[in-house]
């Protein structure tokens, strides 16, 4: 994780000589139609990313995926960060979580918080959060095993290093099930909060589910638990992955009273953030 990333700035490619007719084979026969045609030539790891974002961008799944090899093969890590992503998504190629789980390590393995530019932050922490999600199930038919220990160490280093929200979640989740650690509403609480400071849906989720039936330390705060509940739903209503913010919201909804909602309500009117849920004290 502290070793110097990797600096590799490979060159190479096939010419393509245009405009002198049909390639001719070395016994003077013309060579058949169904060559594959040269990959791309880049100057450098940093175009062939550049190229495959702007690839990726315009649908051209198949020759983004080349040229960010490409990049990656020469330790750029946003090249690394999307083939890890396109991989565990099965954007544009088959889904496998085995190169997916090996593009996000090699981005944590390579860290080093001395060298990493700025740019690359983001990339860098959502990797830490990749690694650690797959360390908590591990991946089936691999040498990925569940590693709830690495999952517990990717989450802390990249909620408090990066304070990344997606961290700050999942730490918060292993603090409430007990998984990994000492079971700790209290703590997962404040994880939460902060996540939900920066607009994170299932943050808000659950710290609203927390605040309107008075847990974590607290007692309840119907009302702002509801807004965020609302925040939390709104953001995420269209995706089949997270039906269980709008099952939080809707048990809320059904059990609040009429001066919780117009309260909530007025939250909303008057621009209340996530911020204002404080955290609770330990």
């Amino acid at each position: 994780m502290r070793a110097s990333c990797v600096k590799v700035a490979a060159f190479c490619g096939l010419v393509s000589w245009a405009g002198f007719g049909p390639a001719i084979a070395l016994d003077g026969q013309q060579a058949p139609a169904t060559a594959k045609a040269p990959l791309p030539l880049f100057k450098n790891p940093h175009e062939a990313q550049r190229k495959g974002f702007d690839l990726y961008r315009s649908g051209d799944r198949a020759s983004s995926v080349e040229a960010l090899k490409f990049a990656a093969d020469g330790g750029q890590s946003a090249a690394q960060w999307k083939l890890g992503r396109m991989y565990a998504d099965g954007d544009g190629v088959g889904r496998d979580d085995i190169k997916a789980y090996q593009y996000f390590s090699r981005i944590v393995d390579n860290y080093d918080e001395d060298e990493v530019h700025q740019r690359d932050i983001p990339f860098v922490s959502s990797a830490f959060v990749a690694v650690g999600i797959y360390s908590l199930s591990g991946i089936a038919n691999s040498g990925v095993r569940r590693d709830v220990q690495r999952a517990l160490e990717m989450f802390q280093y990249a909620a408090m290093n990066f304070g990344d929200p997606a961290a700050q979640f999942n730490l918060a989740r292993m603090y409430l099930d007990g998984n990994g650690v000492r079971k700790d509403e209290v703590q997962a609480g404040k994880w939460l909060a902060q996540a939900a400071e920066k607009s994170h849906p299932e943050s808000q989720a659950l710290l609203g589910h927390l605040l309107f039936n008075g847990r974590a330390g607290l007692p309840a705060q119907r009302a702002r638990g509801l807004m965020l509940l609302t925040l939390a739903r709104e953001a995420t209503v269209n995706d089949p992955k997270k039906t269980w913010v709008s099952d939080y919201y809707q048990a809320a909804m059904d059990a609040a009273g009429r001066q919780d909602r117009e309260m909530a309500i007025q939250y909303l009117k008057d621009g209340a953030e996530p911020r204002r849920a404080r955290a609770p004290a330990r």
